[in-house]
């Protein structure tokens, strides 16, 4: 057996400090977009009666949501920072009007207390995988292998229905995205610690860090309120 991997890096220059305050500070303003933009939708009777009434229009905001991440996340080398930033900023703001629908069915007090109950464990498994001297990359496998069996089972049951698969999904989804943020967490901050300056592309990266955290938060998010939310 291996053993195990000591994370040894000294992250006390400038520039780290920087780049990670721009991490979380980045994913901060992008979920507040977000919910700016649920918010208004939800409150705008117009718009969300309009989207309930042409479902179709929501599907192509789910596939344009689905098609920046893949831009963002296959292109991400070839973008410039600004590009990068601007294709971050859409994509919390699709987020948004796609999470509106979901929020209806909810009470806005649930929608609340899921929300600060996420950002406590959210909060807490960061700070585990900030300090932690456990090497987590080995995690990061079987991370990737429950969330591709999360995905594909989520699609499958698109069409058996079955309430036993979509609770299985959403309480292993819940531990998935649980360990994600400290693997990630971990994973930026290495990253991070290898930059000596700010400039284009030490920033760039701290906007991928940024968008990881981002997509860790909101998926956590909809599992906790899947799983605890109080429905209308």
């Amino acid at each position: 057996m291996e053993q195990e991997t000591i994370v040894k890096r000294e992250v006390t220059n400038e520039a780290f400090a920087v780049l990670l305050k721009n991490v979380y500070a980045w994913m901060a303003l992008a979920l507040g977009v977000t919910g700016v933009a649920a918010m208004y939708v939800l409150n705008n009777q117009s718009i969300h009666h309009f989207l309930f009434e042409h479902f179709g229009l929501l599907m192509g905001l789910l596939v344009a949501e689905l098609l920046l991440a893949v831009v963002f996340t296959m292109r991400f080398n070839k973008l410039s920072f600004n590009v990068a930033s601007i294709l971050f900023g859409l994509y919390a703001l699709l987020t948004g009007v796609s999470l509106a629908p979901v929020f209806w069915l909810y009470t806005q007090e649930s929608i609340a207390s899921t929300f600060f109950i996420t950002a406590g464990t959210f909060g807490a498994m960061s700070l585990f995988g900030y300090f932690t001297k456990k090497d987590l990359s080995p995690w990061g496998r079987y991370l990737l292998m429950g969330l591709l069996g999360i995905i594909i089972a989520s699609v499958v049951n698109l069409f058996m229905q079955s309430t036993r698969v979509e609770w299985i999904t959403t309480y292993v989804g819940i531990a998935v995205f649980v360990l994600l943020t400290a693997y990630d967490t971990q994973k930026i901050k290495n990253l991070m610690a290898e930059r000596d300056e700010v400039n284009e592309s030490s920033l760039k990266l701290a906007l991928y860090g940024s968008f990881m955290l981002y997509l860790d938060f909101i998926n956590l998010f909809l599992k906790l309120l899947k799983a605890f939310g109080k429905r209308k």
